[in-house]
């Protein structure tokens, strides 16, 4: 059982900081940062989660089955990530490319202590082995104006960013990847590449919150599992469930932000007549209804919105809005099952784009392009698209962040790498400036 309370804040962002460092005494924590951006789905300015009470963390072999037998048991607040390498527990896929990371394929937890937070109210709700420590930690959170910084500091100075692919290695591989467009054998694949650093050492909290202030994206995510970290400024919602109703928000299509007006606005109306990057958006909204169709009710996937152009701080994106209705009795994780990995990151055919990626990319994707969010006690989900995201593994001291575009038949090499370096900027930054 858990005890529940409501707290008023004065001042969001200010304890939205305070929480964030005060949760880095646990080995667990997961923090949900909405950034309050406009959307039409969605229930918290931020959630943290912290302190596992039971977790689940296996590799890819039954690891749904595993899942869904964990959920149903804890009926429970579950936070945690489906890593894009579960490919290999839904089809006969494998992945045999380095892994610098070494993260588990999927890890789930129930924490003690869950912190929500909706304009100026936190609703807490402490396992009752917590009851006492509530009010406690309330004050802790709230008493000092100055945060609780970490004494490591992010010596960025040391950090030597080095790319996985090489520009003319690059420019093959998409070369290979538009033959076998050409052939039929896929129609649209999403090809990404690897940026790393070795011997690297970061202060996680630091890094994030620079990468989430320059962003403010709407699935902004801190995750800690002992020394595994992703620092994540996702734009991307995967898939939502709200009782039976079922929301994916597939991204395709991207344009850079300028400071000029004129040219911002040229930037965008750009990218929402572009053929190319419209095209690419409505292969992935075909995949994502053919996704959803295995569990909904008859009729009931319907495009909500296609195309729809988004701003961010960083870029321009263009985004759909694909919903079903599904059975009362239908188990969440089926429904992840039946999508996973979300369209956007894969391709069409879904099953013949992955086999191509894994041929063709030299790193395993692992986390990178899978999803993290939570499973409400009712067995609601909501879960991002890991993107914009560094990957940390502090006990090896490996860095690690990827990016990645949808290669088409319209397709130009070199505009794909363009687009590739654009989406980097953001993660770069915050690692080297």
């Amino acid at each position: 059982m858990r005890k529940t309370v409501i707290k008023s804040i004065e001042d969001v962002n200010l304890f939205k900081t305070q929480l964030l460092h005060w949760a880095q005494q646990f080995r667990e924590i997961i923090f949900l940062d909405s950034n309050n951006y406009p959307q039409k789905y969605g229930s918290f300015e931020a959630i943290l989660a912290v302190d596992a009470f039971t977790s689940i963390k296996t590799d890819y072999y039954n690891a749904f089955e595993d899942l869904r037998q964990y959920q149903q048991q804890t009926k429970d607040w579950l936070f945690g990530y489906l890593s894009y390498d579960l490919k290999n527990d839904i089809e006969q896929l494998t992945s045999h490319n380095f892994d610098g990371l070494q993260f588990p394929d999927l890890y789930f937890f129930q924490p003690k202590k869950i912190f929500l937070i909706k304009e100026n109210l936190v609703e807490i709700s402490y396992l009752s082995m917590c009851d006492d420590e509530l009010e406690e930690d309330f004050e802790d959170i709230v008493k000092s104006r100055k945060p609780k910084a970490e004494s490591q500091m992010s010596n960025i100075e040391s950090i030597k960013i080095q790319q996985r692919i090489s520009k003319e290695s690059y420019l093959d591989k998409v070369t290979q990847m538009l033959a076998h467009i050409h052939r039929g054998d896929i129609y649209e694949a999403n090809f990404c590449m690897e940026f790393y650093a070795a011997e690297a050492e970061i202060n996680p909290v630091e890094i994030f919150q620079k990468l989430d202030t320059i962003s403010e994206p709407p699935f902004a995510v801190y995750f800690k599992n002992h020394k595994h970290y992703l620092l994540s400024a996702s734009p991307e919602r995967y898939l939502r469930k709200e009782a039976n109703k079922i929301i994916s928000q597939p991204i395709k299509g991207t344009s850079k932000r300028f400071e000029d007006a004129a040219l911002d606005l040229q930037s965008k109306t750009e990218l929402e007549q572009n053929p190319k990057e419209r095209s690419e958006n409505i292969m992935i909204v075909d995949l994502v209804r053919n996704d959803l169709s295995h569990t909904a009710t008859k009729g009931s996937v319907k495009v909500e919105e296609l195309c729809g152009i988004y701003t961010f701080k960083q870029v321009h994106q263009m985004i759909s809005t694909v919903t079903s209705e599904i059975e009362p009795n239908t188990s969440p994780i089926e429904v992840l099952k039946t999508t996973f990995p979300m369209g956007s990151m894969t391709g069409a055919p879904k099953i013949s784009a992955m086999q191509i990626i894994e041929e063709l990319e030299e790193t395993k994707r692992g986390l990178y392009s899978g999803a993290i969010g939570y499973f409400t006690p009712a067995g609601d989900f909501d879960f991002n698209v890991i993107i914009r995201s560094i990957l940390y593994n502090a006990a090896n001291k490996y860095i690690s962040f990827s990016v990645g575009s949808a290669i088409t038949a319209l397709s130009e090499p070199d505009k794909e790498y363009e687009e590739c370096l654009l989406k980097a900027k953001a993660m770069h930054e915050v690692l080297t400036n």
